[in-house]
C-alpha cells in the first residue's frame, strides 16, 4: 500500500427536498383541503475515524464527495425521506483543515470519533404547513434549502510514542528494524526512506510505537532534500530519539543541524524530551567512542547512548530509557488532568 499523508477533497452536502402543493379532493370525504407534505432534509458530510487505516491513499483516486438530496414532499401529508449522509473514513491522527490549510476544523485522534463537516439543507414546507383560518387553501410551498460546497485538506499525523530523527544514513531504518518487526527499506545511499514507517517495539512486558521519518539535512525547512513535511508525524510523540552517525567526523555539526531544523519547523517540537544516540559504534575504536559520547553529552544536555543497530549492541538501554520518558509524560498529563477537575476552593 502506498503512503499518502495529505489530500485535497471537495465535499458538498445534500439539497433539501421541496415541499409539495397538494389538495385532498375525494368523493364522500367530509374534510378536504391542503395536504402537501414537507420535503426531506439533505444528507450531511461526515468524517469518521476508523481502525485499520494508516494512509490517505483512498483520496488520491476519489476527491469529490456529495451527499444525497432529500426526497420531495408528496400529497396525503407525506414527508420526503432524508438524504443519505456521505462518510469520509480516515485513519487515526487525521487533521482536517479549511482550504487555506491553516484553519483547523477537526483533529481525529480516537477510533469512533465523528464530526459533521457540512450539514444538509433543510426540506421545504408543504402547503399544509401554511394552512390558517384566513388562508384555508394555500397554493404555495417552500423549496428545499441548497446544500453547501467547499474544499478541505486532510492531513495525517501518525500517532507514535517515540520518533526517530537524524540525517540521512544515520541508521534510523536499521534501528527500527532491529528493535521491532517492521521491515523498512535499508540501503547504503542517502534518502533510502521516502515515507514514514511505524514499528511496535516490545521490551520486557512493555510495548510502544516507534516512528521513523525520512532523513533531514540542513535547509530542510526550505524544501532542500525531502524537506520537513514529514516532521508532522512526530509532533504527537512523547520523546524524540536523535540518531547520529558515529563514523562521521563532525558529530557536533550534525547534531546542531538537526536541532536547528526542528526549531525552525516548530519550537514546541524542539522542546520535546530528547534521547541522543550515537550509532555505528561497532565501526569505531573504543577511545573515539568515549570522546564522541562526551562531546554529545556536553552540547546536548540530554541522555546520551552509544549503540550499534547492526549488531544490537546497547539497544536495550535506549528502549528502557524511552519507556521511562513515556511513563513520566503520562504521569504528568494525569496530574494536570487531576488538577483541572479538582475544585478550586480554599479550605
Amino acid at each position: 500500500m502506498k503512503f499518502l499523508d495529505q489530500a485535497k477533497v471537495y465535499i458538498r452536502s445534500g439539497d433539501g427536498g421541496g415541499g409539495s402543493v397538494s389538495f385532498l379532493r375525494e368523493k364522500f370525504v367530509e374534510f378536504g383541503g391542503p395536504n402537501g407534505g414537507n420535503g426531506g432534509r439533505g444528507g450531511d458530510v461526515v468524517a469518521e475515524c476508523v481502525d485499520g487505516l494508516n494512509t490517505l491513499i483512498d483520496y488520491r483516486y476519489q476527491q469529490h464527495f456529495r451527499a444525497s438530496t432529500g426526497t420531495h414532499g408528496m400529497g396525503k401529508n407525506r414527508t420526503g425521506a432524508n438524504g443519505a449522509d456521505v462518510v469520509l473514513r480516515v485513519p487515526v491522527g487525521t487533521q482536517i483543515f479549511e482550504e487555506d490549510r491553516e484553519t483547523l476544523i477537526a483533529d481525529l485522534t480516537e477510533v469512533g470519533q465523528r464530526v459533521v463537516l457540512l450539514s444538509g439543507g433543510n426540506g421545504g414546507f408543504g402547503n399544509a404547513h401554511f394552512k390558517t383560518s384566513s388562508n384555508q387553501a394555500p397554493r404555495h410551498a417552500n423549496p428545499g434549502q441548497p446544500g453547501i460546497e467547499k474544499a478541505i485538506w486532510l492531513r495525517l499525523k501518525l500517532i507514535a510514542d517515540a520518533g526517530l530523527v537524524g540525517q540521512p544514513n544515520a541508521g534510523k531504518s536499521t534501528f527500527l528494524a532491529a528493535v521491532s518487526a517492521a521491515k523498512p527499506k535499508i540501503a547504503d545511499y542517502p534518502f533510502t526512506t521516502l515515507h514514514p514507517n511505524l514499528g511496535v517495539v516490545k521490551i520486557g512486558e512493555r510495548d510502544f510505537v516507534l516512528a521513523d521519518i525520512p532523513g533531514l539535512i540542513e535547509g530542510a525547512h526550505e524544501g532542500i532534500g525531502i524537506g520537513d513535511r514529514f516532521l508532522g508525524h512526530i509532533e504527537r510523540c512523547n520523546v524524540l530519539v536523535h540518531l547520529i552517525d558515529g563514523t562521521q567526523e563532525d558529530i557536533k555539526g550534525a547534531y546542531k543541524a538537526i536541532r536547528n531544523e526542528l526549531f525552525l519547523y516548530d519550537e514546541l517540537l524542539a522542546e520535546k524530551p530528547e534521547l541522543v544516540v550515537l550509532n555505528k559504534i561497532d565501526a569505531l575504536p573504543e577511545d573515539e567512542v568515549k570522546e564522541k559520547l562526551k562531546t554529545l553529552k556536553r552540547i546536548s544536555k540530554a541522555p546520551v547512548f552509544g549503540v550499534s543497530a547492526a549488531t544490537h549492541q546497547g539497544l536495550d538501554a535506549v528502549l528502557y530509557a524511552i519507556i521511562d520518558v513515556i511513563d513520566r509524560n503520562k504521569a504528568e498529563r494525569e496530574e494536570e488532568a487531576r488538577r483541572a477537575i479538582q475544585p478550586n476552593w480554599a479550605p
